[in-house]
């Protein structure tokens, strides 16, 4: 089993990647594996909403981390993202990223687990959980748990790693998600996935009167 893991800081040795290789210990432990991808520090270009992407599942723009997250997440059988927490919410490149992986191609990634993981300073952790896990869920992709909600706090890695408790979380993370992908793994083949519906789409806009 393989796990993708998107580091959304642009420091790829800073507190987001101390945070992510803390989840990363329980599933290489258990023999899943981690791969890693950093958005790095280079612009993230925002999702034009163009709908190229319905049909060939790939951005039309080539020059970032874009289509290789999705090509990866379409391989995995996990995912989780990582991001430091600015102004209560992920860093606005890894918003970017997202957004243009999930329009049109959500279904690429259903009922793979995923799992959000924040730092921060101080505050602001919960508000950016709760909009790294709307992509997931509209996405039908189990959210993982943890035994808290999963952010470490510090302004540098080894302040990371002294937040005992966080460290816990990320541990308690890594084993949720290996046992659910196991539990997945023993279902396959033998347990059907859910039966889907075709999709209805409103806009909340009523008819115009005659």
């Amino acid at each position: 089993m393989h796990v993708l893991m998107i580091n959304g800081s642009p420091n790829p040795g800073g507190c987001t990647a101390t945070a992510l290789a803390e989840v990363a210990g329980p599933l290489e432990e258990r023999g899943i594996t981690v791969e890693t991808i950093q958005i790095g520090s280079r612009p993230i270009r925002g999702c034009l909403g163009c709908g190229k992407c319905a049909k060939t599942k790939r951005c039309i723009f080539t020059d970032d981390p874009v289509n290789t997250c999705v090509e990866a997440a379409s391989r995995a059988d996990g995912i989780v993202v990582g991001s430091p927490v600015y102004y209560a919410g992920p860093n606005a490149a890894v918003c970017a990223l997202l957004d243009r992986m999930f329009y049109m191609k959500s279904g690429l990634y259903a009922y793979k687990p995923a799992a959000a993981v924040l730092n921060c300073r101080r505050g602001g952790a919960s508000a950016a959980f709760d909009r790294l896990n709307k992509y997931f869920t509209i996405a039908s992709m189990p959210v993982v748990p943890s035994q808290y909600w999963n952010a470490t706090h510090g302004l540098t890695p080894d302040e990371v790693r002294r937040d005992l408790e966080g460290m816990q979380v990320m541990r308690t993370l890594g084993r949720n998600m290996a046992w659910l992908l196991a539990c997945i793994d023993q279902a396959r083949g033998k347990v059907p996935w859910p039966e889907q519906e075709k999709r209805v789409v409103t806009n909340f806009i009523s008819d115009p009167l005659a």
